[in-house]
């Protein structure tokens, strides 16, 4: 670098030497996460093409000098992620409207399509007629109990009287049978008249619970999102013929967002879960996410690609999952992008302090 000192050769030297050099990207314990934090945060919003060379030229002089984290934090590289929630067909039917498209942002029980089915609404003002037909047969039976409970009062009137004449002798025995038989019958009539407001009170019941069922499916025909959220895919399209449980849309909920990373056993034991994390993604360094240890795994698993260092790959690592803060992302959910990659810092010591370059920082 010192033959390059006048200022023109020392830029051309400068954009040759960043060219030269990809930028490495830390992982698990590795080096130069402060300065990088550092220099982004140096940067002004507005810089002129010389002073963006010697920013590059400093940034790559940080990464190669492998400065560690202080004492007690840890760094891995990580996504940024959010829970994935499916809005699917409950029922066979044609999907009439979708009223939703990709990147669309979506509220809890805000409808975004509807199923048409046919067959199910006419099985529905079928068992609706069923219910009608047999609140009529209700009402017939009710009246036949009255009518049978007429002619039972009066046979068993009539028997009791035909009973006390013939033990004066008035009557013939054959005249008191006669008369028992009739009573017989029409204590008959009143049961089976009973039994038919029976059946037709169940009747009722059935062709009910039949015309909540049809009516529930065309509630389920109405498809809702389940969270509030942004669309991430749209799998159907208006006019199809869907089955049941064919997804419909893929709904990510910003309510949920997250980071995942790797860490090795020794750091990854010492974690709690509630602890304070940071985060800071690759596309907007500049800024430092306030987040939360969500989860811990228990089970070691290998590494994954996304931790890129030879010697972190060779170990069993611990999978962790830090959460971004929700007032974070109530305020700023419009601004969340899954998938872009970032580091992901803990504190193995809730103790210790964060320093000034991971202390929350956060777009105005």
């Amino acid at each position: 670098m010192s033959d390059c000192k006048p200022t023109v050769v020392l830029l051309a030297c400068a954009a040759l030497f960043v060219g030269a050099f990809p930028e490495p990207r830390s992982a698990g314990t590795s080096s130069g996460g402060s300065q990088l934090i550092s220099a982004a945060q140096a940067q002004s919003p507005v810089q002129s093409p010389a002073a963006r060379v010697h920013s590059a030229v400093r940034s790559l002089i940080a990464r190669l000098r492998g400065r560690t984290m202080p004492e007690g934090i840890v760094k891995s590289n990580g996504r940024i992620e959010a829970t994935q929630v499916d809005v699917a067909a409950k029922y066979a039917g044609r999907l009439v409207t979708l009223t939703v498209d990709e990147g669309d942002e979506v509220t809890a029980g805000q409808i975004v399509g509807t199923i048409s089915s046919p067959e199910v609404e006419a099985q529905l003002r079928g068992a609706q007629a069923q219910v009608l037909g047999s609140k009529k047969a209700l009402a017939t039976a009710e009246a036949l109990i009255t009518q049978r409970n007429s002619d039972l009062t009066f046979t068993k009137t009539d028997l009791e009287r035909a009973k006390s004449l013939v033990e004066r002798g008035n009557i013939s025995q054959q005249t008191v049978d006669q008369r028992r038989n009739k009573f017989e019958d029409a204590e008959a009539g009143y049961r089976a008249a009973i039994e038919q407001r029976d059946q037709a009170k169940f009747a009722i019941k059935t062709a009910e619970a039949d015309v909540q069922r049809y009516e529930a499916i065309l509630v389920d025909l109405v498809l809702v999102s389940p969270r509030s959220g942004r669309v991430q895919y749209r799998l159907a399209r208006a006019g199809e013929v869907v089955a049941p449980g064919q997804r419909i849309l893929t709904i990510l909920d910003l309510n949920d967002v997250y980071m995942t990373i790797y860490l090795p056993a020794t750091d990854a034991g010492q974690l709690g879960i509630g602890d304070e994390a940071r985060i800071i993604a690759d596309p907007i360094p500049e800024y430092v996410i306030p987040a939360t240890i969500g989860f811990v795994a228990t089970d070691a698993q290998f590494t994954p690609k996304s931790v890129e260092t030879k010697e972190e790959r060779q170990k069993l690592m611990f999978r962790v999952k830090l959460k971004v803060d929700s007032k974070v992302l109530e305020k700023y959910h419009r601004q969340v992008k899954t998938g872009i990659r970032g580091l992901g810092f803990v504190r193995t010591n809730p103790s210790i302090a964060w320093p000034d370059d991971l202390m929350v920082k956060l777009p105005q």
